[in-house]
């Protein structure tokens, strides 16, 4: 079975959550995604990096963000880890408007957003040691690579 795979990581600084984004697109856009499909992808991508950066080192720069992406089959599979602080509840983490940073005006939806754009969202997460996000979107119509 093809597949076609990317690996990057980038220092946890806020402005590179925009490169996050804009590489995951534009390595997707082989698969010819639509363009609701394409801004779904890249708002999950936001709101996974800047978890990662906001929750994960607390907007220090002494961590790194990874993003896995591998398309197969018409499917997109993201995974995107820090080696962060981790999440204490997940349950509690994933609930609408919950946020554990309420003094800087979060929403509280990045894991509801998740939810609600790809069609597996899987989260695990070690307190002191990180989290990972795996997220799956099948896309309706494009080109396949695997066999």
């Amino acid at each position: 079975m093809n597949k076609n795979e990317m690996h990057i990581q980038f220092s946890a600084l806020s402005e590179n959550e925009s490169f996050a984004r804009v590489t995951v697109a534009a390595f997707v856009t082989q698969l010819d995604p639509t363009m609701d499909e394409l801004t779904e992808m890249k708002t999950v991508v936001s709101e996974a990096v800047t978890n990662s950066i906001i929750h994960g080192y607390e907007e220090h720069d002494e961590g790194l963000v990874h993003i896995d992406c591998v398309l197969c089959e018409g499917s997109v599979e993201l995974t995107i880890w820090d080696e962060g602080m981790g999440i204490d509840n997940i349950d509690e983490a994933k609930q609408p408007l919950y946020t554990s940073k309420p003094e800087l005006e979060r929403s509280g939806m990045g894991f509801t957003i998740m939810e609600n754009f790809m069609d597996e969202v899987d989260i695990t997460s070690i307190p002191g040691q990180g989290t990972t996000v795996r997220l799956v979107k099948h896309l309706k119509k494009s080109k396949t690579l695997c066999n």
